[in-house]
């Protein structure tokens, strides 16, 4: 049983709610920083991320310079990139990545597209 102070995912502020919704449906614990902490830092949210030991959901692709430049710690980010696909659609990708790489999506960076899911592995 999990802390609970402790989420599987973050999902940053502007995160597509029907998608947090959904993982919450499957049973995810997840956190959404427009609930709890709005307005603040993307290095805010990546801390918090950090701090429960959660993968961070974001269709911002500035956490990539967080991460990569600035070498951030994290404990996992999943960037979202689907273009023209509605709400149910996307939460129906994301559940199903979730679903079947989760272990993989720990500690990497990865990046969902229309047309794949990268996975780049932490050095």
């Amino acid at each position: 049983m999990p802390r609970p102070d402790k989420f599987g995912f973050v999902a940053d502020e502007n995160f597509d709610f029907a998608v947090v919704k959904r993982l919450r449906e499957e049973g995810h614990l997840v956190l959404a920083i427009a609930e709890s902490f709005s307005s603040i830092s993307d290095p805010q949210v990546l801390q918090i991320a950090v701090d429960r030991e959660a993968v961070l959901l974001t269709e911002d692709k500035d956490f990539g310079e967080l991460v990569h430049r600035l070498r951030m710690p994290h404990c996992g980010n999943l960037l979202v990139r689907l273009f023209n696909v509605d709400s149910l659609e996307k939460a129906k990708r994301i559940s199903s990545v979730i679903g079947n790489r989760h272990e993989e999506l720990i500690n990497n960076f990865s990046v969902l597209t229309n047309e794949q899911l990268r996975i780049r592995l932490a050095k």
